[in-house]
């Protein structure tokens, strides 16, 4: 079999990008398709490399170039761009993979984020992988993991449910199966549907802890903390709210142990720990809120208890 073409690159085509009033040059990688995370909001939040693969690429495939343009824009990037979304992928995802054949530095962006996130990209990197591509993932923002770390709730398990269903009846059906997962739940919604399903989340899960992280890295930035039900009070009151919303929701907590389980664990706990780890292990084990469980470990190591 031969080799591949190697893709010419354009001579009159910069391949520089600027930070302030400094260009800086963007040395052409090996040929694949590139997985480049983008900011969800403030630009000063894309990475070096970042910006050196898309000012070095032979073309970024983008689902809108008007979004993706004010990120080039800012950073006086002139890699020529190609629409590839949802409703064109069939048609485009080949001429994609002709250019990859052909040896071209292909960048992968979304309008917001590390693609394949909810968007189309999935199947072009599965097509790229198939034809035996190299796929190269440039890791940056991500909108999920920004609420995640923002929401003040357990992150050492989370589950990643994306959109739920729009209509009532599939999405309770869907946030009754994820009732039971012992991690916590990160969520995409819409503005226009947060008071709706954060009714459904409320009457299915029940008051768990939760947060509506809304327009994160922007000028209105707002992460919104409380239960289930407060928050969803609080939205039918005041109505939809604007922007990008991530919904992260605390994990259930077990049922109570008895006043007895739970000095017996924090006994056990204590022969080989400090009160502030014991404290620690025995919340995690049980769900139960650690400044409690921690008050008992005091007590018992007072002999109070």
């Amino acid at each position: 079999m031969n080799a591949p073409a190697k893709s010419s690159p354009d001579p009159a085509r910069p391949r520089s990008f600027r930070i302030g009033a400094h260009a800086l040059p963007a040395a052409r990688p090996e040929g694949g398709l590139y997985i480049v995370a983008t900011p969800i909001g403030h630009l000063g939040d894309v990475t070096l490399r970042a910006l050196e693969t898309l000012a070095a690429a032979d073309v970024i495939a983008c689902e809108d170039t008007r979004i993706t343009r004010r990120l080039l824009d800012r950073y006086g990037i002139e890699t020529p761009l190609v629409v590839y979304h949802d409703h064109n992928a069939e048609h485009t995802r080949p001429r994609l993979l002709a250019r990859l054949a052909e040896g071209a530095v292909v960048a992968q962006v979304s309008d917001a984020g590390t693609p394949l996130v909810s968007d189309p990209g999935f199947k072009l990197v599965e097509a790229a992988i198939s034809a035996g591509h190299r796929v190269v993932p440039l890791p940056g923002a991500s909108a999920s993991l920004a609420a995640l770390v923002a929401a003040g709730l357990p992150t050492d398990r989370f589950f990643f449910e994306g959109f739920l269903p729009p209509k009532s009846g599939a999405r309770r059906t869907r946030i009754a199966e994820l009732k039971t997962l012992p991690s916590t739940l990160v969520v995409y919604e819409s503005g226009p549907r947060l008071p709706e399903s954060l009714a459904d989340l409320a009457s299915g899960l029940g008051p768990r802890p939760a947060a509506v992280c809304r327009e994160l890295t922007k000028t209105f930035e707002e992460v919104r903390r409380a239960p289930l039900d407060v928050l969803a009070a609080h939205y039918a009151e005041n109505g939809p709210p604007r922007g990008e919303i991530v919904l992260v929701i605390g994990p259930p907590v077990p049922e109570e142990a008895s006043a007895a389980d739970l000095d017996a664990a924090l006994r056990t706990a204590l022969a080989s720990l400090s009160v502030k780890d014991a404290a620690a292990a025995v919340a995690t084990a049980t769900g139960l809120p650690r400044r409690a469980v921690y008050a008992r470990a005091l007590a018992l190591q007072a002999g109070d208890g």
